[in-house]
């Protein structure tokens, strides 16, 4: 009994040093194996439950639910999509507080600005609706709602540890490395996606555990699927080099081109669904029950575009298709990502854009090889390397997207072709939009972390914590602070340095006034930003930025 209680006080004294001090280096190494398995095991639940509801809904799973969806009867085509949207407004106008659904966009969000906490009742609400998307006829992929809901796992895990925002972030990585790679068999696309997209840095400290929790993600894969590849390529694909490689040049631009044009239609479909729902008073849980209806209208006559669209990829990926095929299949799933984003139906970017450059790629190589056939190699080639350059422009992540490419086909022959690609499209796609997909996404909501961290940081800090109040030694005084009040040069209390920075600009001063409306209208003032104060806060927020990513 006596061992019991000191193994006991052991523990609970292991416990309380872990939670105040947070972990060792060691130790953190186990919880990132913790922390992996249990995302990886999400990730494949998430995809098995897919798979499950597909298969009742449509007779088949998503490798071959185009083709299952032939042979259903056009009515059971068209009302499923809207029953879906439906199930997924009503989830998302009870658990969501602006009924859109979280993903990748939101995780690099919280990465960066909220010590990797991510919105956990949001965020579980917004799985359920991804996963009764995709199996009801959404077009759009699974890593997004699977990467968010990695990130609710590293949060409550930081959440119990109460760790800093460090281990937070690192956590949130181990977590998205995990789920990545359990989701495509990708271990180590999926820890440099984690760290080039979600952390958006590539510190030493970080790359141990989230390579850990990478390959615990990818043994959960491979218990249940093996080793085998999503993606099977048609015997071994050739290049004539130095001849042919102008055609791969060519081809990353024309990629980045697509990708610009399928974010860009995804930004104006969504503003103008806003737009008809406010001029409509449609009701918010009514949105995406609409656009399923959309969906199921398109699907009728081209169901390729249901599900994740594998299938398809697959096909584009083997040359089974017509020149034509190709062609009207990319307009149409560019449509139907269109429709489901902006219906607010859930899911994720990355599938549909390994679709889309599949495609692309198919088309650019047919008509390549048929105008030089005797300098040209196989179509399929140009198919693998269009693919990963419009999910590369798309996701703003030339080398996890690469890596993830070769890891999804197995083919590791044609590297030079694939990353000759996705440098130009990247490249080119970052100048015209927000560098990317997700990073456009947050500029559309004000969040500026596409510019870097010394952008964001101001946002981060409010004035009322800098600020000096009335009874600081520091104060200016009351006379001062209302002189500058009476010129227009004041801060809410709510305020951010990102708002004070310009006017300390335009006022020329040293400090301004910050003040607090009550509820008569009446201004009282409550307290001084000083430009040094502000200056030494946002040089202390870069300092410990740089040292994290560079530790």
């Amino acid at each position: 009994m006596l061992r019991l209680a000191e193994l006991r006080g052991q523990i609970s004294g292991g416990w309380r040093t872990l939670r105040t001090k947070g972990p060792g280096e060691i130790q953190f190494w186990f919880i990132a194996l913790l922390v992996g398995c249990a995302a990886g095991l999400a990730a494949l639940v998430f995809r098995k439950g897919i798979t499950f509801l597909q298969t009742t809904f449509y007779g088949n799973h998503d490798v071959m639910l185009a083709s299952a969806a032939r042979e259903l009867p056009w009515w059971w085509v068209l009302i499923l999509p809207i029953l879906g949207g439906l199930a997924v407004g009503l989830i998302l106008n009870r658990f969501t507080d602006d009924g859109r659904v979280r993903s990748v966009a939101d995780v690099i969000e919280d990465a960066a600005m909220h010590d990797g906490r991510v919105e956990r009742r949001a965020g579980l609400a917004s799985a359920l609706a991804s996963l009764i998307t995709l199996s009801t006829g959404g077009s759009s992929g699974r890593e997004g709602p699977v990467v968010h809901l990695a990130g609710v796992i590293a949060s409550w895990v930081s959440a119990r540890l109460q760790a800093n925002g460090v281990t937070g972030r690192d956590l949130l990585g181990c977590a998205v490395a995990a789920a990545v790679s359990a989701s495509f068999n990708a271990p180590i696309a999926g820890a440099i996606f984690a760290l080039e997209v979600v952390l958006r840095h590539f510190a030493v400290h970080a790359f141990a555990p989230i390579a850990i929790a990478s390959v615990a993600g990818t043994v959960i894969n491979r218990l249940e699927f093996g080793g085998v590849t999503e993606f099977v390529l048609p015997g071994k694909n050739t290049l004539a080099f130095f001849v042919e490689l102008p055609a791969f040049l060519i081809l990353g631009l024309i990629c980045g081109v697509v990708a610009v044009v399928m974010m860009r239609m995804i930004f104006w479909s969504d503003a103008l669904a806003s737009d008809i729902q406010t001029r409509t008073a449609l009701p918010r849980w009514a949105r995406p029950a609409v656009a399923g209806g959309l969906l199921g209208v398109l699907a009728i006559f081209f169901p390729h575009i249901i599900g994740v669209g594998y299938q398809t990829t697959a096909a584009a990926l083997t040359g089974s298709l017509l020149l034509h095929e190709a062609v009207v299949f990319a307009v149409m799933k560019c449509i139907a990502v269109s429709v489901t984003m902006a219906g607010r139906m859930g899911g994720g970017i990355f599938s549909p854009s390994l679709m889309m450059g599949a495609l692309t790629g198919l088309t650019f190589g047919m008509i390549a090889t048929s105008i030089f056939p005797n300098v040209s190699g196989s179509e399929t080639l140009y198919a693998l390397a269009g693919m990963g350059a419009v999910a590369a422009a798309v996701l703003g992540a030339p080398i996890s997207t690469t890596l993830i490419v070769f890891e999804l086909t197995g083919d590791w022959q044609t590297g030079i072709v694939v990353m000759t690609s996705v440098s130009l499209s990247t490249a080119l796609a970052s100048r015209l939009v927000h560098r990317s997909f997700f990073l456009t996404q947050l500029e559309r909501r004000d969040v500026h972390l596409a510019a870097g961290p010394q952008q964001y940081l101001l946002a981060m800090h409010r004035v009322s914590v800098v600020m000096r109040a009335p009874d600081h030694s520091g104060f200016p005084g009351i006379e001062a602070a209302q002189a500058m009040v009476a010129e227009g040069y004041s801060l809410e209390r709510t305020a951010t340095l990102e708002q004070a920075m310009p006017l300390f600009d335009q006022s020329g001063g040293e400090f301004l006034p910050v003040i607090q409306r009550t509820d008569g209208g009446a201004v009282a003032i409550v307290g001084a930003l000083y430009h040094l104060d502000a200056l030494k806060a946002y040089n202390r927020a870069l300092a410990a930025t740089a040292a994290e990513e560079h530790s």
